[in-house]
């Protein structure tokens, strides 16, 4: 067991001061917490089903890396569901839970964000993923109580993957691409090995101190896109270089999706892996599901053929997202960089 982890997953209940390990900033004035800006100055809200859908998702993957896609298709009564599912897990007592802790290099399992290791301070958030059915674990929590647990994952996976597929069209045609042989980087090896697909459940407890803690430190996502339902509590925010940290606000049954790095490097950089963090409140708990898209592990990822020819010239390498993955694990910032031609 992690002894990091332990006593991360410990601190959460009722606690009336901050743990310094988890003090991100000192002074007011250094608090993570956003100013108010215009209304105006914020990612957009996009219907998928709209036939401007194209051009909108265009200009916010270029501008923001980050849109809210409504009229998607997914039922709000699934969202309530995985969520109150969700919830459920994380109150449970932390014995239990730790009984699923997830390896050091896993990604499946209870444990901290894969990304608190570049970090000196602890995130003031726990979390749980899974890759498909979520079984062997449930079944240890809930031996007899875990077939609706299983079953609204599985459910949530394979309309969230269907609406994925949708998605990933809609980015690629937006930028006129539109023939099958702009995709062929994305065609697995084997059958085995397609596009990989990875929930992780968020949960943001409660903090006594919100203004020194942070939920998950600001970083940008190693996908082609992330998928985000963050219920009606607020707390995602994204970097823009005009403006600074924007809230991304709730919107009933939208869904945020995340321009990652490789959608980033795809595109030959037009698209913007938006940089995003979260902050916590003293009031309220908040449950977020991220649902990650990704290409298959051995996978050429590298500036499309079309895109190089408009743009001239590639602003990457060719990379595996796997080779990808293991470079950002060791330096966090700099991954991109490592590859930029």
């Amino acid at each position: 067991m992690n002894p990091t982890m332990k006593l991360q997953t410990q601190t959460f209940n009722n606690v009336p001061t901050l743990p310094d390990s988890y003090v991100w900033s000192t002074t007011p004035s250094e608090s993570p917490c956003l100013h108010s800006i215009d209304e105006k100055q914020v990612p957009p809200v996009v219907d998928i089903g709209d036939p401007s859908a194209f051009s909108l998702v265009r200009d916010a993957c270029e501008k923001w890396g980050v849109f809210q896609a409504i009229n998607h298709g997914i039922p709000l009564s699934l969202f309530q569901e995985t969520e109150f599912e969700a919830r459920r897990l994380f109150s449970l007592p932390t014995e239990q839970k730790q009984l699923f802790a997830r390896l050091p290099e896993g990604f499946t399992g209870y444990g901290l964000v894969r990304i608190s290791r570049n970090f000196p301070k602890l995130m003031w958030s726990e979390c749980f993923g899974m890759i498909g059915s979520p079984v062997e674990h449930a079944s240890q929590l809930w031996p007899q109580d875990h077939a609706n647990f299983c079953e609204v994952m599985e459910q949530f996976q394979v309309e969230m993957k269907t609406l994925c597929e949708k998605l990933v069209a809609v980015m690629l045609r937006s930028l006129g691409l539109t023939n099958e042989q702009d995709t062929k980087w994305f065609e697995p090896k084997n059958e085995s090995d397609r596009a990989k697909c990875f929930l992780q459940l968020n949960s943001y407890p409660v903090c006594p101190d919100p203004d020194r803690a942070m939920g998950l430190a600001p970083h940008t996502d190693s996908s082609l896109f992330t998928l985000l339902y963050q219920g009606g509590i607020n707390g995602l925010q994204v970097y823009d270089d005009g403006v600074g940290w924007v809230d991304v606000q709730p919107v009933e049954g939208a869904l945020v999706v995340n321009v990652g790095d490789l959608m980033h490097i795809v595109s030959n950089g037009r698209f913007k892996s938006v940089l995003h963090r979260v902050v916590v409140n003293n009031t309220r708990h908040r449950i977020s599901t991220a649902f990650f898209y990704l290409p298959p592990w051995d996978a050429k990822v590298s500036p499309l053929k079309k895109l190089v020819e408009f743009d001239h010239l590639p602003m990457y390498r060719q990379v595996t997202w796997k080779e990808y993955v293991e470079t950002k694990s060791k330096d966090l910032s700099k991954a991109l960089d490592s590859i930029r031609i």
